[in-house]
């Protein structure tokens, strides 16, 4: 196995960017999900309502990128910087009701593992068997491994996976919700992906994986279980 795709997403719930190799720290991905479009009652803005998120599905429409340091964020109506105030003041016109973009504090980001990975065999079984549009980017998955058995990584759990200096250890499968289904990250068109999940797989693809042992990881490492 290798790793053939490493994503960062530095603003929740917005587009991400593709990565030669990263750093891991005790958290998962530097900067992964570091900030967050959030509301005035302290809830994020994503793809569904709960305790922590709100659901905002403009959002998607906006992507984040690293450059130099910074965190740039693009959207329908140009970019900007995070931490510049015209970029809180579009997005709370764009998604009609104050917001702005926050780093981390009490509230978590992630939404339930450091590290989301997912094998390339897994996606290859659901346009098979699902017929559905398994592109890589509607699962935001952090790390896309080269497999040839589907649902492997679920095996993995309990597990350690070297990938270069990191030790990655799988604790949970991933339980999708509507988010799959919807245009986003470059992706066109919204899907039925998530019906498709429940009928098949109790709505489970990928799994959560927490950081044993940091270190940077490069498209291309070996995976050794």
């Amino acid at each position: 196995m290798k790793v053939i795709e490493l994503r960062r997403y530095p603003v929740k719930a917005m587009g991400g960017e593709s990565l030669p190799s990263v750093e891991l720290d005790e958290r998962g991905l530097s900067g992964d999900r570091w900030f967050a479009v959030t509301g005035g009652d302290g809830r994020l803005a994503c793809g569904k309502d709960s305790r922590r998120f709100r659901r905002r599905d403009k959002v998607f429409e906006w992507s984040a990128r690293t450059d130099e340091g910074a965190v740039v964020v693009a959207g329908p109506a140009g970019e900007w910087r995070v931490g510049d105030p015209a970029l809180d003041a579009v997005l709370t016109e764009a998604l009609g009701d104050p917001v702005r973009v926050l780093a981390e504090g009490d509230v978590q980001h992630q939404d339930g593992g450091q590290v989301a990975l997912v094998g390339t065999a897994s996606l290859e079984w659901c346009r098979e068997h699902l017929d559905i549009d398994a592109d890589l980017r509607r699962l935001r998955a952090n790390l896309v491994l080269e497999t040839s058995e589907p649902f492997v990584e679920e095996s993995w759990v309990g597990a350690d996976l070297c990938i270069g200096a990191v030790n990655l250890r799988p604790v949970e499968r991933i339980q999708r919700c509507r988010t799959v289904d919807l245009a986003q990250d470059g992706v066109a068109g919204t899907t039925p992906f998530l019906k498709a999940l429940g009928a098949e797989r109790d709505l489970c693809l990928g799994v959560y994986a927490e950081v044993v042992s940091p270190g940077v990881i490069s498209v291309g490492d070996p995976v050794l279980l």
